[in-house]
């Protein structure tokens, strides 16, 4: 017998009334606003109003560095949410909101997996409450603010040729990555060069999660830097006069969104920044919120702990001044049996056959990267707790190596079968973060806010990438000498680089030493509040492929929809 489809499970399943989840997490209904029937906003006034509750156990959910095709992750941060209560704990999970354009291209929807998900299934991957189109309308409305000021005079003498703001869609659309705007008649703008990234790789969004309050999101806006003027000093959103408006346009947006897992677990659904050049993690606000509503907040960090643990631990715990009890890296065997280098996976083909048959050599061979994944959690002070999502094609004796080789690290395993059974497939899982949550944590920030940025970026690659060095361009070292001129020297730094490797390079497995980090350029995002260095080409607008999910996606004649993962 089939499987049953996600979207099946997910249609099968009964909700609990979204004012219950709510009580249940000890949320007063004047907190609350309600978005139909299965979805709530949850006001900001929470973060004080709960604040005198005991503060649950924060568990962080990251991964070995991932295949093309992900392993997981989200499947298991909610399976672990779920799992909690079969062992008699409430959790409250936290996760970031899907962008739609991988919804309808490659990678489907990020709701979890099998009987793991957070539901409504459909609200969650479609608009939900509109977050992300507020995100797309403020960006845009400073994009637009640009080009009138130019138009009408361009008194801040902005440099149209260093100009860094574009514009934003949450569309896979490769073919807005470069544009040319303002062409036409006079009445039409001024001609220039510049292009679209998706919403998510919006430096808007990247500030929504990791805002504090309306009014330090006030503050974010204005800081925004859009380019520099002919002088090479900085021209922010705030010099003009856009900031306020922007504001307003989140000003519901910034209210995290509760949603329910499958087993009526809670689900603080918030922000979406993307996972290479931003910090991949959910918002503050959320996590501010849910670290008062039970037992234990579980959120999860974008791609492998080098990414998006590394930037939870330095960009968002660094903000939110809550720190981790626990973390837990998601591995499978599929994945470290493609670090042993021996396979090739390509996202949208068939796995191949070979890395199917039961073969624990190779999943010892592949084994250097997760050894250096539990490495780089335990280097911030916090016990980390290996996952092994169990896929079907797996055996047990490929489980009992991953198992070897995290005990041989002193870290605990437990094989998560959620996928297929729920919860209770993940009860293993929830009984091990439970127990290395008490352990005593002495948690760290690799560097000091002081550090000058160089030493910050020579951190995190010699000491989280495994790196022996780092090598800038000219144009790099300009831009980083600029930076610390500018004041902007005290935030902290978000390495933008592939996320299918721990090093710069995708072709590089396992965990690979004696190489030099390559920065080419380096941005800041001063409204969000970190200074992200570029090493390689980063994709901020991705394409569509030879058969996207958009293909399949459809609507029932009854309303109802199809083709949706």
């Amino acid at each position: 017998m089939a499987f049953p489809s996600d979207l099946d499970i997910a249609r099968a399943a009964s909700l609990k009334p979204i004012d219950g989840i709510a009580t249940d997490m000890g949320l007063p209904p004047h907190l609350l606003e309600a978005y139909g029937s299965d979805v709530m906003k949850i006001k900001l006034d929470a973060i004080e109003e709960l604040a005198d509750r005991p503060k649950a156990k924060y568990v962080v959910v990251s991964a070995i560095t991932p295949t093309s095709l992900g392993e997981g992750k989200t499947t298991t941060t909610v399976g672990l949410g779920q799992g909690f209560k079969h062992i008699g704990k409430n959790a409250t999970v936290a996760i970031r909101q899907p962008s739609m354009g991988p919804t309808f291209g490659i990678k489907g929807g990020a709701a979890g997996g099998g009987y793991s998900q957070v539901v409504p299934m459909e609200l969650l991957n479609l608009h939900l409450t509109g977050d992300m189109h507020a995100v797309t309308a403020a960006h845009n409305l400073l994009a637009a603010v640009i080009d009138n000021h130019i138009y009408q005079g361009n008194d801040l003498d902005l440099d149209q040729h260093n100009i860094t703001w574009r514009r934003v869609l949450d569309v896979n659309d490769r073919a807005l990555r470069n544009i040319l705007v303002g062409l036409g008649g006079r009445g039409d703008g001024v001609p220039r060069e510049t292009g679209f990234d998706i919403t998510a790789a919006s430096e808007v969004m990247a500030a929504l999660a990791l805002t504090t309050s309306l009014d330090d999101l006030r503050e974010r806006m204005g800081r925004i830097v859009v380019g520099y003027n002919e002088d090479g000093e900085p021209v922010t959103a705030e010099q003009l006069e856009a900031a306020g408006s922007m504001t307003v346009m989140l000003r519901e947006a910034i209210k995290p969104n509760l949603l329910q897992t499958l087993e009526n677990t809670p689900v603080l659904v918030h922000a979406g920044p993307f996972g290479n050049i931003a910090t991949g993690n959910s918002s503050v606000v959320a996590d501010r919120i849910g670290i008062r509503t039970g037992d234990y907040l579980i959120t999860e960090a974008g791609f492998g702990a080098d990414m998006g643990a590394e930037r939870f631990f330095n960009i968002k715990c660094r903000t939110s001044g809550l720190a981790p009890d626990a973390a837990v890296v998601v591995a499978t065997v599929r994945a470290l049996k493609a670090h042993s280098g021996k396979y090739k996976i390509v996202a949208g083909r068939p796995l191949p056959p070979e890395l199917l048959a039961e073969n624990p050599d190779d999943v010892y061979a592949g084994a250097a990267n997760l050894r250096k994944q539990i490495e780089n959690i335990r280097i911030h002070g916090v016990s980390p707790v290996v996952a092994i999502n169990a896929f079907p094609d797996d055996h047990p004796s490929e489980h009992q190596a991953i198992r070897q080789i995290a005990e041989e690290m002193g870290a605990k395993a437990a094989v998560c079968t959620n996928f297929a059974e729920g919860g209770k497939g993940a009860a293993e899982l929830a009984e091990a973060v439970a127990e290395a949550a008490e352990e005593p944590t002495n948690f760290q920030l690799l560097y000091p806010d002081e550090a000058s940025l160089r030493d910050k970026i020579h951190a995190v690659a010699t000491k989280v990438y495994g790196a022996a060095d780092v090598h800038y361009s000219l144009h790099a070292n300009q831009q980083l000498d600029t930076y610390e001129k500018a004041g902007f020297g005290n935030l902290p730094v978000c390495i933008a680089k592939t996320h299918l490797s721990i090093s710069s390079d995708p072709k590089l497995k396992g965990a690979p030493t004696g190489w030099t980090l390559p920065v080419r350029e380096v941005r800041a995002s001063v409204g969000a509040g970190f200074v992200y260095p570029i090493c390689g080409n980063m994709r901020t607008m991705p394409g569509l492929g030879t058969s996207p999910a958009a293909f399949r996606i459809d609507l029932e004649p009854d309303g109802s929809i199809v083709g949706l993962s």
